[in-house]
């Protein structure tokens, strides 16, 4: 498998995700995710798992008043050249809707090729500031 055609698609499949985050669009979010992923939230380290909760989390999200919109830039996306795997690192940033920054950090998360596309299986996030 050649890591620079993965690399292109991961980049693609992120800015969706913050393409859709931006615009609290669940239908648009759902085909990223594999049924069964895992997210471990950056600042109390919650632990989010499958799908359909993290829908549920981000309907929460889209709800508040002046809603945080995440977002994430990888900065390194490293993939398997053995399996159908990758690993993203990057920088995340939580900006109200109003404007208002209201954390950020790094992050990891981990991808698989399933059925031709690339969908996220884990994300681990780290609040910096």
């Amino acid at each position: 498998m050649a890591t620079e055609p993965a690399e292109l698609a991961i980049r693609l499949q992120r800015a969706a995700f913050n393409r859709a985050l931006a615009a609290g669009d669940l239908d648009a979010i759902a085909p990223l995710l594999d049924r069964n992923a895992v997210l471990v939230t950056g600042t109390d380290s919650a632990v989010i798992t499958g799908r359909k909760a993290q829908l549920a989390a981000w309907r929460r999200e889209f709800a508040a008043a002046d809603a945080t919109v995440y977002s994430r830039l990888p900065t390194v996306i490293e993939a398997s050249p053995i399996e159908p795997i990758a690993l993203e690192h990057g920088k995340w940033t939580g900006v109200s809707k109003s404007g208002r920054p209201v954390a950020s950090g790094t992050y990891v998360a981990k991808w698989r090729l399933t059925d031709g596309h690339w969908i996220i299986e884990a994300e681990i996030y780290l609040t910096l500031a």
